[in-house]
């Protein structure tokens, strides 16, 4: 496509450039080149409801889950408290009672 940002306030595709501005046709939301790229750096993570998820918050897990290298199974309805929030596929750090240290991925989780 044409390669610019999209609007961050209404999500419009049909932004275009003004000198060093981006601007937005359909809402006239303008912002900076600088602030269009800090905004791409910012990864966002969203639980399975599409909620924010932030260090530090309480998820459910929403699906049984294996643990790759043993018997063990996480149950669907387990509290996870105080998660991290980490690069990767497996995008949150947490320890889970009676099985220990974790990674989850965001899609298998939903905000308590």
């Amino acid at each position: 496509m044409s390669g610019l940002p999209e609007c961050p306030q209404c999500n419009s595709s049909y932004t275009y450039e003004d000198g060093v501005m981006y601007v937005c046709p359909e809402c006239g939301h303008e912002w900076s080149a600088a602030d269009a790229a800090a905004a791409e750096d910012e990864k966002v993570v969203k639980d399975s409801n599409g909620n924010v998820l932030q260090d530090g918050d309480t998820v459910t897990v929403i699906k049984d889950l294996k643990v790759k290298g043993s018997s063990l199974v996480v149950k669907v309805g387990t509290k996870v408290k105080n998660i991290r929030l980490v690069e990767g596929d497996h995008d949150i750090d947490c320890k889970i009672d009676g099985i220990g240290a974790m990674k989850l991925k965001s899609e298998f989780v939903k905000k308590a």
